[in-house]
């Protein structure tokens, strides 16, 4: 019988670092697809393990004992970080993570990234001591040395809903804000709106940048102008959107309809309003953005589009867990799902005349 070779299924010599070299890889990789790490390109994982079934390797007592520890089953925590946790948003977000983290026993931790650089270094500080295994980013701005710190970490990281400036290689989730847009402008245009303003998000956000673009899109499709003074940037909070309706309707031709960037911003507009005597829809309708559970409460109900906050934060999760498996997000690039308009009592055609026009 002929001796077996280096690589014979039953040799149990086979190496991480042979299985690595046939399969024109690092030998990180390769411990990443053993230990069911999500952050490998799907090409890739079949490959090595490929490679592993056919050379029939076989793990260590003690790398066996390593890849069970590493695993969730056993739990583990995961890193939620916002610049708001306290925002509907970031509500809906925490809901969705801890529900998908649940099924494995894991942990969500969530951080309110401090805005002074020192409580920043002492987040991280923590980070590298408590083991995550992974983060779920969800803040407005990080710098470029914050993101070479968490990269140095070697933890999975997603990006949600993508704001500021950071790397295009880190996968990224998010909604179809630019079609959101689109379609809440177009409901108010079908209505019959024509004098219809936007409240925007701050504009250093990518989703209020594609929210507003969704927007002028479905006037100029209409072949209206964008008329500058009922564009109004407000800051994703009840107070700047208040402000602004106020502003809008002390115009000389006032809007019939808001489409505000967010609910909590569109629940701003319903208070200012009411302190002006108007009545939503019969006066001005107003459309939001997220669907967090107040815009089923309010009175009337809020139209509003519909973001599946929830399940976003499950899938980051998902991922980051290694759960399942068709849950890994690609390595780089963005993900996106779609957002849906959800119609209830807050639209209607515009009033005969203007809020806030008196009659001739």
């Amino acid at each position: 019988m002929a001796a077996a070779g280096p690589h014979d299924p039953g040799d149990a010599r086979v190496t991480v670092a042979d299985i690595a070299r046939d399969a024109g890889v690092s030998i990180a990789t390769v411990s990443k697809v053993l230990n069911r790490r999500p952050d490998v390109a799907p090409e890739t994982r079949a490959r090595v393990n490929g490679l592993l079934a056919e050379r029939g390797y076989v793990l260590s007592a003690r790398t066996r004992n390593k890849t069970r520890a590493s695993r969730p089953a056993r739990g583990g925590l995961v890193d939620l970080v916002f610049n708001d946790p306290g925002s509907p948003w970031a509500a809906e977000v925490i809901r969705g993570a801890a529900a998908a983290a649940r099924t494995v026993r894991a942990s969500i931790v969530v951080t309110a990234l401090d805005p002074e650089q020192r409580g920043r270094r002492r987040w991280l500080d923590d980070l590298a001591d408590r083991g995550s295994l992974g983060l779920v980013l969800a803040v407005s701005s990080m710098s470029a040395e914050e993101q070479g710190a968490v990269r140095q970490l070697g933890l999975p990281v997603v990006l949600m809903d993508l704001v500021g400036d950071f790397e295009s290689t880190l996968p990224a989730l998010g909604t179809g804000n630019f079609g959101g847009g689109v379609a809440a402008t177009q409901h108010l245009l079908d209505l019959g709106h024509r004098r219809v303003a936007t409240i925007t998000g701050p504009q250093r956000y990518l989703s209020s940048q594609a929210r507003l673009a969704g927007y002028r899109a479905a006037l100029e499709r209409a072949g209206l102008p964008v008329a500058p003074e009922l564009v109004r940037e407000g800051d994703f909070h009840h107070g700047s959107a208040r402000e602004a309706t106020a502003v809008l309707l002390g115009l000389a031709d006032p809007p019939t309809a808001v489409f505000a960037a967010n609910d909590e911003q569109a629940l701003g507009v319903y208070a200012t309003a009411q302190a002006h005597g108007l009545r939503v829809p019969e006066d001005l309708s107003v459309v939001g953005f997220d669907d967090v559970p107040m815009s089923q409460w309010v009175l009337p109900p809020l139209t509003t589009v519909q973001q599946p906050i929830r399940e976003l934060a499950a899938l980051a999760t998902r991922s980051l867990l290694g759960l399942g498996e068709g849950d890994g997000l690609p390595a780089r690039g963005r993900v996106e799902l779609p957002t849906t308009l959800v119609v209830r009592a807050s639209t209607a055609p515009p009033p005969e005349r203007p809020p806030g026009v008196p009659a001739s």
